[in-house]
């Protein structure tokens, strides 16, 4: 069982957005003995595996699955190369772009982004 704050860490929202979709009716909860909401493990799960990749009218926006929502923190660029480090909730993501494309893109800290993954082998570890 997740409290609000612990499901809005790790859907990398805020709290506030959490407790409007459980009123909302969006995201089911229950309340626990001393009366604060606490969410399932599995609905969170359940939710949140409904929202990835999603537009605002639920349709998929990409074949690719693994997509980190964030802003960018730095961009370091040499002739042909750029490293963009994004801060996606708790996660730091970095991506090697040529630089025409991080100009392309107007790639600076403070612009929001979607880190967007399509690996072969992704490594799980549990937490």
């Amino acid at each position: 069982m997740f409290r609000i704050s612990e499901a809005a860490a790790l859907l990398g929202v805020s709290a506030d957005t959490v407790r409007r979709w459980v009123d909302a009716g969006r995201l089911p909860a229950q309340r626990d003995e001393h009366g604060h909401r606490i969410i399932s493990g599995r609905d969170l799960a359940e939710f949140a595996r409904s929202q990835a990749g999603r537009d605002e009218n639920g349709l998929a926006t990409s074949s690719a699955r693994n997509r980190f929502r964030g802003i960018v923190t730095e961009v370091v660029k040499d002739g042909v190369m750029a490293k963009v480090e994004i801060a996606a909730g708790p996660f730091r993501v970095v991506s090697l772009l040529s630089r025409e494309s991080a100009d392309e893109l107007g790639l600076e800290p403070g612009v929001v982004v979607v880190a967007v993954v399509k690996a072969t082998n992704v490594l799980v570890e549990r937490a």
